[in-house]
């Protein structure tokens, strides 16, 4: 268990715009900052972070938090082990009480694959620094790369011994279990036949070794490479797909080129692991690998968080580009910059960068970095010459490409740069552009006619949309009191209140006090005298949780309040936090209620929010009353006594708060 005195510290330390910085570029706006949702794929940020608040906001997902949700939502840490992140961040020192046995078993399975992981990374960097074999089998093949043993250090880099067993055992021995080391691919298991005894073999034996780090350091999976001539083995072998390894969703060398690429705002994308090792080294930090796999999505969002500019270096083998080319319409999709470079033919970036100083590398790239659809079209109509059908074909691939280009601007001038490089009108460019918006219309309109075939027996019935509203209503209500209590809970406020007081003639008369209060006490004992509960349940426990702290410890601590919470709690609270005029006067009109008087005191939000409640409460018991009445309207005289005393009610509340109810009230 890690110590109050260290979370504290944690928190005392930790920015929240500093933290998401390091995974998502942020620009200010305002007094806050905004960037691309790094849960959705969204093209205008919807993403916000207050600094002054402390916590962040995803309106494209509805998640929300502070800067240790964030980091338990983005990289799937647990408590524990996001907090050491922000410590480890921070240069703050970890105190920890040692763990039940209990506690011990409740570690997740995600958790113990990032432990053998981890220890796995530890394991091969030891056996290439200490062991002989290490030393010069492994040793020696980083040396002819070239790589320093600062560069080795840097990402972590090993040996796996060329024997059956060799890490397996050593794992067993230090009490990781087999079935995480199978998890993650990192031991074979296999079954002799007939005896049902199992064999195990470390998967990378004899390899080099490349760990894959996440955005935020921690080890997903590995890559191997054989150092022997085996012609029945793999060069380069990957970690299978885990619970903790998606191989389409990682990008090699992300979590050390994170800052710069956000810095430079631009990315180098290269191929393999040694051309991202070797730029390092180089001097060039933005650079990251798709690890030999085609780009996905998924990959060019990880990119997309810290920069709109992208640029792909290409080996100087116009075979492979020309392969390559296919998937880069998907980064023009999401609406990024793409320029390609390519290599002298027989060199690679690797081999460019061991062979010349960082100077003349920052140079060539500079120079030969050439925009995407003019790369594309030049590429293309060097294979087109002299023949019409595949010049055709081509011009229809860029056109293709082109339209993937949110920007319209863009578009229309690449499509000038088109018609010039392919000597071909524009008009034509821009008819061919206008098919294919037509046939994805044509496609959309079927799609959704498809659709709403198939939801014809799902209509709402008005019925019940009117009572959805109703609840609806019911909802905002009691976040507006979350909301008042979040922001004035602890505020001293003087109260009118109203007390029954009998006169000289025996009558009992209405009489005003005033009554100086904090407005979590007065909010909790006015629900408390009229027994009303909250109807959603997540507002239930927040409300619950609110009183409990305003009464013990006088004041709202938010870091120790949104650490109690449900990821679904922390979610309306921050929902409430970011928006915080929509839990003011000012904004009852959306409510279906007209306010009179709109001076923004404090305790007249409060007494004109519970009043609503209770008018709200009591529409909906009159509501029930005609229920229960019926179609033929056979009231009984108890029946029609309680709608008039809930009349009167009404009434007085609305007189009393200066209040106008747009819903229709049975008389």
């Amino acid at each position: 268990m890690i110590s109050k005195s260290t979370i504290d510290k944690v928190f005392d330390a930790s920015r929240v715009e500093e933290v998401i910085g390091d995974f998502v570029q942020l620009k200010k706006s305002g007094s806050s900052f905004k960037g691309l949702s790094p849960f959705s794929d969204e093209r205008t940020p919807s993403f916000m972070v207050s600094p002054v608040k402390q916590i962040w906001k995803d309106f494209s997902s509805g998640k929300g938090g502070n800067v240790v949700a964030f980091l338990m939502e983005h990289e799937h840490y647990t408590y524990p082990e996001a907090i050491k992140y922000l410590a480890r961040k921070y240069g703050i020192e970890v105190e920890e009480t040692e763990q039940t046995n209990e506690a011990k078993e409740k570690s997740s399975e995600r958790e113990s694959m990032y432990l053998v992981s981890e220890f796995a990374q530890d394991y091969f960097q030891k056996t290439l620094k200490n062991s002989e074999l290490g030393k010069a089998i492994g040793g020696t093949y980083f040396k002819e790369r070239g790589f320093t043993q600062e560069t080795i250090e840097k990402f972590k880099l090993g040996y796996s011994l060329d024997q059956w067993d060799a890490f397996t055992k050593e794992a067993l021995g230090k009490g990781y279990q087999l079935d995480f080391l199978e998890k993650t691919g990192l031991t074979i298991v296999k079954e002799k036949e007939g005896s049902g005894d199992k064999r195990m073999f470390d998967r990378f034996k004899g390899r080099v070794m490349f760990p894959i780090h996440s955005m935020s350091g921690r080890v997903l999976g590995f890559g191997g490479r054989i150092l022997t001539s085996d012609k029945k083995a793999a060069k380069y072998l990957n970690s299978p797909e885990s619970e903790i390894y998606h191989k389409s969703k990682v990008l090699y060398g992300i979590y050390h080129a994170k800052q710069a690429i956000a810095k430079q705002d631009n990315c180098y994308l290269v191929e393999g692991y040694t051309d991202v090792i070797q730029f390092n080294q180089s001097g060039i930090e933005n650079v990251v690998a798709s690890s030999g796999t085609a780009l996905t999505s998924d990959q060019i969002r990880l990119i997309n968080r810290l920069t709109k500019n992208i640029t792909v270096l290409f080996d100087g083998d116009a075979a492979g580009i020309r392969a390559s080319i296919r998937g880069i319409d998907l980064i023009l999709e999401q609406g990024m910059n793409v320029k390609i470079c390519t290599f002298p033919e027989g060199q690679d970036p690797d081999s460019y960068a061991r062979e010349n100083d960082h100077e003349e590398l920052v140079a060539f790239l500079e120079e030969n970095a050439t925009d995407f659809i003019r790369f594309k079209a030049s590429l293309l109509v060097k294979d087109a010459e002299n023949d019409p059908i595949k010049k055709a074909d081509t011009i229809r691939e860029i056109v293709n490409s082109i339209y993937k280009i949110p920007d319209r601007i863009q578009r229309e001038v690449y499509i000038q740069e088109c018609s010039r490089i392919m000597d071909i009108s524009e008009d034509v460019l821009y008819n061919t552009l206008a098919q294919l918006g037509n046939k994805e219309k044509s496609d959309a309109n079927k799609k959704h006619k498809e659709e709403k075939r198939n939801n014809t027996f799902d209509v709402v019935k008005s019925g019940k949309e009117g009572g959805s509203r109703k609840i609806d209503q019911l909802n905002q209500l009691e976040k507006s009191i979350i909301g008042i209590l979040l922001f004035h809970g602890s505020k001293t406020e003087t109260f009118t209140d109203v007390i029954l007081e009998e006169n000289d003639k025996g009558e009992m008369l209405e009489k005003e006090i005033k009554v100086e209060m904090k407005v979590y006490e007065k909010i909790f004992l006015d629900l408390q005298a009229d027994e009303i509960e909250f109807t959603n349940e997540k507002f239930h426990r927040i409300y619950a949780i609110l009183i409990e702290m305003y009464n013990v410890e006088g004041s709202l601590k938010m870091d120790d309040f949104l650490h109690s919470l449900s990821f679904e709690e922390n979610a309306e609270v921050v929902d409430i936090l970011m928006n915080e005029e929509k839990y003011s006067l000012s904004n009852w009109e959306s409510k279906d209620i007209l306010v009179k008087d709109k001076d923004m005191s404090v305790n007249l939000l409060v007494h004109q929010t519970i009043a609503m409640l209770r008018l709200k409460l009591l529409n909906m018991l009159v509501d029930s009353i005609h229920e229960i009445i019926g179609a033929n309207n056979n009231a009984t005289l108890d029946q029609m006594e309680d709608i008039k005393n809930y009349w009167d009610l009404r009434k007085k509340l609305s007189d009393r708060f200066g209040l106008v109810t747009n819903t229709t009230f049975y008389s």
